[in-house]
């Protein structure tokens, strides 16, 4: 174990925690059970806010999917800001429970504005100022929470589990992605279901009732949990040792190296195969006597993961298309079977489904040919190789999404409709990048974190997701600005058949690729 993940535990009562006790796989499990509740209120109402603000609301799409997209990349960009607080003056425990308050909070306000038609607007009006005031205090309040769950719910159960066993951290990861697929699962089956025959009031009275059961859940472990305590602003360290490195840029290599051997412990990372040693300009910080090796170390580590963070954001850039335009193009097309009508929103249900079911194998084909045996034939599932097999599924997913709009549109011209399964294969390509993807970059980030950045770090997962959604949004935005000054804009009005959905797609299939190849430069570096 690395000498900075000699983490010191306490118990509930602030004593330092019993390993007989305190801590291990029983309330590991039970954030994992939280985030199936946690993960479907989230999902639930976010996959179906497109219809509720167009239907109900009577905003147009373009500004509803971009609501949506707005939302949720608040919501994922929060959790940087959660994961500091968690870090540096909370608890994650503490984090947690406030951060599942205040979306609750946010919910109730919805729910109140879904069964008050004086805080709904007219039919055929947007909302008025203080309707839509209520809307976005609701909205923002509830991304909030969303925010601060995100970060502090993985990184408390992690904490739970010994850190010198990585096949045992791995395990916990990938349950904890399985937690999350079956929070997606259930949203888009039994809460689409919910909201389409029950209405929006009954979609929002049973999220509160998940809530308020994953929060019992997750205080009901109190006693159990063992607790990292925070140690104070480790960004403020980190600026600390860059401040110093630029103020000491000309120090000799003989003072440097005379510092460095005093504090040895600076090449700790670096023996553990845990630290890119291109950051050994870091060392000149030491030139300071303020400045410790450990925070040097701790500089290293997290610039270290800034690269492989900022080359996935694009990927989820494509993510965000599925709670947006691609719900549109799903209202448009047949999704009857006999007499059955599938929401488009259930689409999602097929690549869960298989996302649940190769997590399962995953782990059982592990225990059954033991570490040794499969370490060998599974190196691909390690974080980086997986990270980079979801970015390229990516890319496959949007060329698959521009050639089925190229299709759609055309069998529109002839006044045909193509039947909603044609979106099947995006939906797979998507979901199954997003399993790599994220499940790669929770361990990742988590693994290579300094012990007092774990939160953070593990954050940057999440704020990745949310950049790519702000970026979806800011693409949309240019693409119809540019091309509204030639008379009309690509992806703007409310008929599809009107926009040009198969170009956007086929820039992000492009795009993504050349982030793929950034992304192995990268990850080869690391």
């Amino acid at each position: 174990v690395r000498a900075d993940e000699r983490d010191e535990y306490v118990d509930w009562q602030g004593r330092k925690a019993d390993s007989e006790d305190h801590g291990g796989i029983r309330p590991a499990s039970l954030t994992c059970a939280v985030e199936v509740l946690e993960n479907m209120v989230f999902l639930s109402n976010a996959t179906n806010f497109v219809a509720y603000f167009i239907g109900t609301m009577h905003y147009p799409t373009a500004v509803a999917a971009n609501m949506v997209t707005n939302f949720m990349a608040t919501s994922f960009l929060l959790t940087v800001f959660a994961g500091f607080v968690s870090d540096s003056f909370l608890t994650r425990f503490t984090t947690f429970a406030v951060s599942c308050t205040v979306e609750l909070l946010g919910l109730i306000v919805l729910t109140i504005q879904a069964h008050s038609k004086s805080l709904q607007p007219p039919d055929h009006r947007t909302p008025y100022k203080y309707q839509a005031t209520v809307l976005y205090f609701g909205l923002y309040a509830m991304a909030t929470g969303v925010g601060g769950i995100k970060a502090s719910l993985p990184t408390h159960g992690a904490d739970q589990l010994n850190h010198g066993n990585q096949r045992l951290l791995c395990s916990f990861f990938n349950w904890f992605f399985f937690s999350l697929c079956t929070g997606g699962l259930v949203s888009a089956t039994v809460m689409v279901w919910v909201e389409e025959n029950l209405g929006w009031r009954w979609g929002f009275k049973i999220s509160i009732a998940a809530l308020c059961l994953a929060l019992a859940i997750f205080v009901s472990g109190l006693r159990l949990y063992r607790y990292k305590l925070p140690r104070g602003s480790a960004f403020a360290r980190i600026f600390k040792v860059l401040a110093s490195t630029a103020r000491n840029r000309k120090a000799s290599s003989a003072e440097i190296s005379r510092r460095t051997d005093e504090n040895s412990e600076v090449d700790t990372f670096a023996a553990h195969g845990r630290l890119p040693k291109k950051f050994k300009f870091l060392d000149k910080a030491l030139a300071d006597d303020n400045v410790s090796a450990g925070e040097v170390k701790e500089a290293r580590a997290f610039i270290g993961l800034i690269p492989i963070f900022a080359s996935t954001i694009m990927m989820n850039c494509c993510l965000a298309q599925l709670q947006t335009f691609s719900v549109e193009q799903g209202s448009v097309m047949d999704r009857t079977i006999r007499n059955f009508k599938i929401p488009t929103q259930s689409l999602a249900v097929l690549p869960l489904t298989i996302m649940l079911a190769a997590i399962a194998v995953y782990e059982r084909l592990r225990r059954m040919l033991g570490d040794k045996h499969f370490a060998r034939a599974a190196r691909i599932f390690e974080p980086l190789p997986r990270i980079g097999l979801g970015l390229a599924l990516a890319s496959g997913s949007m060329a698959i999404a521009a050639a089925v709009e190229a299709n759609r549109r055309g069998a529109a011209a002839h006044g045909a409709v193509l039947s909603v399964f044609w979106l099947a294969w995006q939906y797979l390509l998507l979901g199954f990048s997003d399993m790599f993807t994220l499940g790669g970059m929770l361990e990742f980030f988590y693994s290579q974190a300094p012990g007092s950045m774990r939160s953070a770090c593990t954050a940057l997962a999440w704020c990745s997701t949310s950049m790519g959604y702000f970026l979806s949004t800011a693409l949309v935005s240019v693409i119809n600005s540019a091309s509204g000054r030639f008379g009309r804009e690509l992806l703007g009005g409310d008929d599809l058949n009107q926009a040009r959905l198969d170009l956007y797609y086929a820039l992000l299939c492009v795009l993504n690729f050349l982030n793929l190849l950034n992304y192995l430069y990268w990850a080869k570096m690391y």
